[in-house]
Order: structure tokens, then C-alpha cells, then sequence
């Protein structure tokens, strides 16, 4: 089966290598700016003369070894010239990629910076995607996006996988620091950004995949409050099972014990100090992508009540459902054939359905005895694949199944709950665009817009490997500038469509799904609820099995046995 790079890794992480500095510039192709961290240079793109950027700048100071799972901490500041050249540094993650430079010391910024003499541009923050157990900042460019000189981007690392989203609750793994991460680094905007020319006060989060659950975290999060002021989840919901560990404590127990032989049992501190001094190489060797439940088992959590500040104490569904969070213009959305993503594990997954389709159900849903469990298991399999065994013949089935338990219903889900809270500023699309270069489906005669689809046709090139965009079909290149006005207007307005445009009118959705725009073949607002029948059947289940995420329990302090 014949599957492109960007489907296969790591949930949109897109096996892409970063081509570091060969040697310096010239001198006029360097742009010095005064910042509170010290004085910075960035160089002209040389494949956007355009753009300034400013790579590899430290916009905290990455705690590391025993420490690694602690809060960052302030960033470093300097009096000579930081020269922000691009030294390929990411986070610890699996060794799919080559000529990038793993390390614990990887908390870094990248601001792209139009070449213009206006001040107080609007500022794009952009999350990768990976999983959250993968990824870099500049994983996917969006130069193409910053044409029109008027928007400032930021990407950025974050720590991830067990690095980033151990959660055992106690002083020195708290948990959820690769959302910390992300939140120090709203605030090291807020103070920097006007340094490049950015407004501090005009500030758009966007994400995809796990970025986009992560944006859409970061909306409810009491700690990230006033630091952006709109936001754009794209394929990925804060409801979403892989967003929210059910019970972080037991999977760091069970992931010690099963996959490197802990022994210690339930000694928590046993269990910290295994995971404090085992080689972050080790830690963090493991994709995940061999789980069949759609989660990627360390990803943000709820933590418990303490003194220091917790990014989430209480869990996303008790948050949309009280509305205790501040409403921000919001552009929401998925692509039409999302669950493509796990076609590469099609063949393995066939047979395993045939055999224990429960096997495969989300992690968030749970059930008084497995009596239960399989009676459920067997209604959702008849629903999507009637009374065949899954085959090559219901491999479109395959995908909806996976499309609908990753992305689209815990949206619309969230959809529903903003709205019911009094949130109106929700703007609802579904992508499906393909044309005759879009790879058919495996076994099908159809074509689909994959996950992340729309990210793709913001972001520069073919798709995430293929950065020419010159031999585009007519029909690709309208739908890039299409997409990319209707990002361009969010960030600058937040609303998608501005009056007068020859879109159609967008107004915002309902907390049935409707209306919606389609971004297809043809851009048409829709007025019936989007996968209503589908979403019905999901809603039904989650009211009944749905399961509450829980914080590590409170614990006896660490005993002093060290001093």
C-alpha cells in the first residue's frame, strides 16, 4: 500500500529535514533588532526575500537530566549580537528524521518577519502537530501565507511524548510541561513580539492535529488567558481521546512496567526516579503508532490542585459545559477524509477488527463489564460495517471510523458545547477539496482530502514534502489562495469571509453544526448539520460510556532519604 510520508508519521508530522546555514550571509542580508533578551540577528529568506526570520532563539531556559520534567525557566538574555541562524534543534522523538539535532536543551523560537517599515503587524502563533509525541516548530512552512507583509508568524518547539506529558503529580513531575511550554511562550510574545514589529494585543493561535487540540487546550486554560485573542484548531479537539490522559499515574505505571521492566510497583517515587534517570534516548524511541485505540498514550493531563501554577485542573467536557473560559473568535474545522491517516495500518488492523473489534474502541469510553464492552463494540461495527467482515471493500468504512473517533465527532462535540455556553463566535468548515493529482484511496476509485488537508493548502508547497508549488493544477492553486485569504481575514478580523468578498457570506454556526462551509470542489455554506446522523450515533454513546479524566492522586512527600 502506497501511502505518502505525511500520512504515515506521526500525525501530520511531516518527515521534512531542516537544511541548517552552510555559511554566513553577506552582511546586507542580516536585519538587527533591539529585544528585552538582548540584541538579535535574523537574515533575509533566501527563498522569500520578503521575509526576515529569526531562527533558534531560547524563549526559555530548558531544564534538563533530573530536572527534565520540571517547569521551564526564565530565558537567557545576552549584550552581543545573537545570531538566530537555523541549527536544526527539536525535541527529544523518535529517529524518523535525519539531519536534525535531538537534545534536551530545545525550547526555541522562530519569528518570521515581513520585510516592511510597518509596526504592529498582526501576530500568527503557530503549534506543530506530531501526536504529541513528535514534531518541530518548523516542521511546515507558511511563507506564502506572509505575502502580503502584514502578519508576523512564530513557531516554536515544545517538549513532547514522555518528555513533555509525564504526569505523576508530584513536586518534581507535575505534568502537562509541553503545554507549559507553549504557554511561556505566549508570554515570551507578549513581551518580545513588538521587538519585531508585532502587536502584542493581536495575537491568533492556530494548530493541526495535536497543535490543533493543543490551541483549542490552550482557549480553556485558565493559565493561558489574555495571551492570544483569536484561534484557529484545525483537525483536532480538546474532547479528542487522544488529548486528555484518562488516568496519567496508571499509564506511567503500566508503560514503566510493560515496555522497560519496572519493578518498583506502586512507589511513586520509585517510579519518578526511573523516569528521571533513564536515558531521554530510550524515553523517547517509541511512535506509538502500533496502538489501536487512536491515542498516542502521553499527551496532556489534568493535574492536581497545587501551589505552583497547573495549565488544567479540571477536565475539558466540565469546562465547555460551565462555559468558564474566556470566548475568542474561533475557526473550526476538519477535513472530509480524516481517518486516512491510519491507512497505513490497514492490512495489520483488518483481521484484529474481524477477531476483537473492541480492541479498537477510543480509551475515553468505559463500561460496567466487558459484556457491555462487547455488546457496544459489536453495535458501532454493525453501524459502520454492517454484517461483513471489514475487507478490502470497506476500506472507505475504515476511514470514516477512524475519522470520526480521532477528529470530527469530539469537534462537533465541542462545537455544540461552546455554543450552548453562550459562545457565538464559531465559525464551522469542512475541507474536502481533491483534484486529479490527489492519490486515489487503496482499493477504491475515490480520492480524499486526508488529514490536515486544509493545513496543507495554507501551508507552502504540493504537501509537506513537495515544496513547489509551480506545477499545482488551476484548481489547486485557486483553492491555496482561497484558503489562505480566509486565514489571512481570521487573523486580521476574526471572521473568515470580510463583507464584500465573492465567498459566500459565513456566518457563525449553531450547536447543531449548522451552518457550515464546505470548502470543496465548489466554497458553499451549507445549512443542514454537519454529519448529523453520524454525530447522533457517536453523541448517543458518549452520554452513556463516556469517561471523565482523572489527576494523579495526592501524595505522602518525598521522603528525605537523599540529603
Amino acid at each position: 500500500m502506497e501511502l505518502s510520508l505525511h500520512i504515515v508519521f506521526l500525525l501530520c508530522a511531516a518527515a521534512v529535514c531542516v537544511t541548517c546555514e552552510q555559511q554566513p550571509p553577506s552582511d546586507e542580508d542580516w536585519l538587527e533588532l533591539d529585544t528585552p533578551q538582548g540584541p538579535v540577528r535574523g537574515r533575509r529568506d533566501p527563498d522569500a526575500d520578503h521575509l526576515y526570520v529569526f531562527y533558534n532563539i531560547p524563549y526559555v531556559t530548558t531544564p534538563t537530566k533530573e530536572n527534565r520534567y520540571k517547569p521551564a525557566l526564565p530565558p537567557p538574555v545576552w549584550t552581543e549580537p545573537f545570531d538566530a541562524i537555523d541549527k536544526g534543534v527539536i525535541c527529544p522523538q523518535p529517529n524518523v528524521m535525519n539531519n536534525l539535532v535531538r537534545q534536551e536543551d530545545c525550547l526555541i523560537a522562530n519569528v518570521f518577519v515581513p520585510d516592511t517599515k510597518r509596526k504592529k503587524l498582526s501576530v500568527l502563533v503557530y503549534v506543530h502537530g506530531g501526536g504529541f509525541m513528535g514534531g518541530y516548530g518548523d516542521m511546515l512552512k507558511a511563507k506564502n501565507l506572509l505575502k502580503t507583509k502584514d502578519i508576523i508568524m512564530v513557531n516554536f518547539n515544545y517538549r513532547v511524548g514522555i518528555h513533555g506529558f509525564l504526569c505523576l503529580g508530584t513536586e518534581d513531575v507535575p505534568g502537562n510541561v509541553g503545554m507549559k511550554d507553549q504557554v511561556a511562550l505566549l508570554r515570551w510574545v507578549q513581551k518580545n513580539i513588538a521587538s519585531y514589529g508585532g502587536n502584542p494585543d493581536d495575537v491568533t493561535i492556530a494548530g493541526y492535529s495535536a497543535g490543533s487540540a493543543a490551541v483549542d487546550l490552550l482557549m480553556i486554560s485558565k493559565s493561558a488567558e489574555g495571551l492570544f485573542h483569536r484561534v484557529i484548531p484545525e483537525s483536532g479537539a480538546n474532547l479528542a481521546p487522544f488529548s486528555i490522559q484518562r488516568n496519567p499515574l496508571e499509564i506511567a505505571k503500566k508503560y514503566a512496567k510493560d515496555k522497560y521492566n519496572f519493578t518498583g510497583g506502586d512507589d511513586i517515587y520509585a517510579l519518578e526516579k526511573f523516569y528521571k534517570t533513564a536515558p531521554i534516548e530510550l524515553l523517547s524511541a517509541d511512535t506509538f503508532l502500533d496502538r489501536t485505540d487512536a491515542t498516542f498514550l502521553f499527551s496532556p493531563c489534568i493535574e492536581r490542585e497545587t501551589e505552583d501554577e497547573a495549565f488544567l485542573t479540571e477536565s475539558p467536557l466540565s469546562i465547555l459545559k460551565n462555559g468558564n473560559y474566556k470566548k475568542l473568535p474561533v475557526l473550526y474545522g476538519f477535513a472530509e477524509k480524516e481517518g486516512m491517516w491510519r491507512l497505513i495500518a490497514y492490512d495489520g488492523f483488518m483481521n484484529k477488527m474481524n477477531e476483537k473489534f473492541s480492541d479498537f474502541l477510543p480509551p475515553d469510553l468505559h463500561f460496567k463489564s466487558e459484556e457491555e464492552k462487547e455488546a457496544v463494540a459489536d453495535k458501532i461495527k454493525k453501524f459502520y460495517f454492517g454484517d461483513k467482515p471489514v475487507g478490502n471493500d470497506q476500506i472507505l468504512k475504515f476511514i470514516d471510523y477512524y475519522s470520526e473517533i480521532t477528529f470530527s465527532f469530539s469537534m462537533l462535540w465541542a462545537v455544540k458545547l461552546y455554543v450552548e455556553s453562550g459562545h457565538d463566535q464559531v465559525y464551522l468548515y469542512e475541507y474536502s477539496f481533491v483534484d486529479e493529482e490527489t492519490p486515489l484511496v487503496p482499493h477504491t476509485n475515490v480520492r480524499g482530502a486526508e488529514h490536515c488537508a486544509q493545513t496543507y493548502a495554507v501551508m507552502d508547497g504540493k504537501n509537506p514534502m513537495e515544496a513547489d508549488e509551480s506545477l499545482l493544477t488551476p484548481e489547486h492553486k485557486e483553492m491555496k489562495n482561497i484558503m489562505r485569504g480566509i486565514w489571512h481575514n481570521f487573523i486580521k478580523t476574526g471572521k473568515p469571509v470580510p463583507e464584500g468578498s465573492s465567498l459566500p457570506a459565513w456566518p457563525a454556526t449553531g450547536a447543531n453544526g449548522a451552518p457550515y462551509m464546505s470548502l470543496g470542489q465548489k466554497v458553499e455554506l451549507r445549512h443542514e448539520p454537519l454529519l448529523e446522523t453520524r454525530y447522533r450515533f457517536w453523541e448517543d454513546i458518549y452520554q452513556k460510556y463516556y469517561l471523565e479524566p482523572i489527576p494523579p492522586p495526592a501524595r505522602a512527600p518525598k521522603p528525605r532519604t537523599e540529603l
